[in-house]
Order: structure tokens, then C-alpha cells, then sequence
């Protein structure tokens, strides 16, 4: 039977390729949208900043401030990529989420399975470029390759293993063999997979890795599973990949979080710590207000989890790091992490 040898995760949030200097770009995107979710409630721009002013976020907002997270990131990125190479996987089973890149409104999964031969990660073209919000196009080159679309392998086999057995052990799926035509028509993986495959992996390059891309639906009302449905079904891939007829040795990735686009450390320590201690009561009480917009992310890591149990390995903090852009406490709260 297959083996579960190793699992991580990482945030792959655009501020981690962009130049601190540059991080208010975004801060002036999180200017303009009307409502940004933070505790359970949502307040505009304005109102965060009354709401926050007693913590003192201009100190945490200062740029050299910035540059120091922003370094530590980028060494945590670089012994994560270290990492899989030691740790030379022979399938990769990626937790992530779509934003709207691929699945739309007229079909949204709650959960998808992707089976097919091969992933697709498509080069940008000058209309998906100039179509970006401020800030996210400089930083579209840690997602994607930067001239050529490149096509890594799949493993069906396993992908058809894991549809099947988390059917019996009822939760309905989406199956897919080829990524639907996305917002501009373009059958590519979205973002929080092409981070891993492109900024980590380097696309392969040195070494194939066959995977498997695995879709919870964090975003997107209506049908957003809770936390206890991901954590449930997290243990239920764990057990399919378990049970596979084969002796490969298999990895387990989380891609996204921690609290973004409003920084909640209260809330990030909340859960990491329980990821830590094995709490799943801690994770799974903690309201369903609370997992909205890119905070939502933080499902990958506890579908992850759940994927992980029963394996004897235990999961780590290599770091948390709260990158904020704004006197409103809006950014993006970084987070790397092993299963070992």
C-alpha cells in the first residue's frame, strides 16, 4: 500500500513576490473594496482603522518592518523547496481552493478531484495581465511560468482511487480530467496550485513529481463546507491514499492562509495551535463567520491536517509571520508548516 511520508504547507499570497516597497499597491485595492470581513463581522476600510487604532499598526506597517518579514519569508520559501527534493515524493497531493480563476458562478464545487494525465499552468497573456487588481500583476510571476505554458504529470490513477473511495465514505465530488475554461477561457491550474508548482517546484525541472490537485470550495457562498466537513474530509483522502495498491511514497500539501486580506493574529494562533496539539475540537467550534474571504484559506491546511492523521506525523510551525500594508490592518498574516 501506499505510503504518506511528509506534508506542508505555505501561504502564496502575492506580497510573498512582491517588493515591500511595493506591498501598497495593494493597500490601495483594500482602499477601494466596500466590505472586508474580520471577526465574524465586515467593516469598510475606514472603519478598521478607527476600529484597530489602539494597535498601533504604523509601527508594523513601517517599511523596514516590511523587509524584515518579507526576508524571513523568502528563506522559509527556500527551505520548503529544499525540503521536497529531500524529501523526493513520488506523488504530491496539493489541498488548495479556486478564486474565481477556473470554476464560475455557473458551477462551483464544493470539493473536486482532478484526474487527469497531465496539470496545465498556462504563461500569462497581456489581457489576464492588465485585467489583474493593483499589485497582483507584478507578483504573477511566483504562479506562473513567464513565457511558455508548461504541463506537469498527473496521477490519475490515484486521483480515480481517491474519487471512489471518498464516494463510499460519502462525500459527493466533482471529477474533472481537464480544467473548465476559466474567466478568460484558458484551461489552466489556478494561482494557489501554481504557487507550489512554479515558485517551489520550479516546474519540475530537475525532478517530475506526479500530483494530484484536490479543490475545497473556502470562497464562495452558497455551498462553502465547514470546517468540520474539510477536516472529515481531509481524513477521508488521508484513508484513500492509504489504502492505494502501490508502493509509491506519497506527500500531502497546503497551499494558502493564513488570515488575509484583514490580518487576525488572535485567530491564526487559535488554529496553528490547535494544528499542533491535535485539537480538532478548537478548529472545528471556531465560527464559520470567522473562514471568509482569503482567512477561508486556512481550510486547505486544516483539509491537510485531516489528510495527515493517522500517520503518525506530527505537524510543526516553521514560522508565522503577520505581513501587514495598512494602517487598517489589512495584509496578509504568512504561514509555513510540516508534517513530520
Amino acid at each position: 500500500m501506499a505510503e504518506i511520508i511528509y506534508g506542508f504547507g505555505t501561504s502564496h499570497s502575492p506580497l510573498l513576490a512582491t517588493k515591500p516597497e511595493q506591498w501598497d499597491l495593494r493597500a490601495e485595492a483594500d482602499r477601494q473594496l466596500p466590505a472586508h470581513p474580520y471577526q465574524g463581522k465586515t467593516y469598510s476600510f475606514d472603519e478598521l482603522v478607527d476600529l484597530r487604532k489602539d494597535e498601533n499598526l504604523a509601527v508594523q506597517n513601517k517599511v523596514e518592518v516590511r523587509r524584515e518579514r518579507y526576508d524571513r519569508c523568502q528563506n522559509h520559501l527556500a527551505f520548503l523547496s529544499q525540503e521536497i527534493e529531500r524529501v523526493a515524493p513520488d506523488v504530491l497531493v496539493i489541498m488548495g481552493n479556486d478564486q474565481r480563476e477556473v470554476f464560475q458562478t455557473d458551477h462551483t464545487p464544493a470539493f473536486a478531484v482532478y484526474h487527469g494525465d497531465t496539470v496545465l499552468n498556462k504563461a500569462l497573456t497581456q489581457e489576464r495581465l492588465d485585467a489583474m487588481r493593483p499589485g497582483i500583476a507584478v507578483s504573477a510571476w511566483a504562479n506562473v511560468p513567464e513565457k511558455e505554458d508548461v504541463q506537469y504529470p498527473g496521477q490519475p490513477d490515484l486521483a480515480y482511487h481517491i474519487i471512489k473511495s471518498v464516494m463510499a465514505d460519502k462525500f459527493d465530488v466533482s471529477a474533472s480530467n481537464q480544467m473548465p475554461n476559466g474567466r478568460f477561457g484558458e484551461n489552466g491550474i489556478p494561482h494557489a496550485f501554481g504557487f507550489i508548482y512554479h515558485r517551489l517546484m520550479g516546474d519540475m525541472k530537475i525532478r517530475p513529481v506526479e500530483t494530484v490537485p484536490i479543490f475545497v470550495n473556502t470562497f464562495f457562498p452558497p455551498n462553502q463546507p465547514s470546517s468540520e466537513r474539510v477536516l472529515e474530509f481531509g481524513k477521508a483522502v488521508g484513508k484513500a491514499i492509504r489504502s492505494w495498491d502501490s508502493d509509491k511514497k506519497v506527500a500531502v500539501a497546503a497551499t494558502g492562509g493564513f488570515s488575509h486580506f484583514v490580518v487576525d493574529e488572535e485567530m491564526d494562533r487559535r488554529m496553528f495551535n490547535a494544528m499542533v496539539s491535535g485539537d480538532e475540537q478548537s478548529i472545528t467550534s471556531e465560527p464559520e463567520s470567522n473562514f471568509q474571504s482569503g482567512t477561508s484559506e486556512i481550510k486547505n491546511w486544516i483539509a491537510a491536517m485531516g489528510a495527515l492523521d493517522d500517520t503518525g506525523l506530527g505537524f510543526g510551525v516553521i514560522d508565522y509571520i503577520p505581513c501587514y500594508r495598512s494602517e487598517a490592518g489589512t495584509g496578509n498574516a504568512m504561514m509555513f508548516g510540516t508534517w513530520t
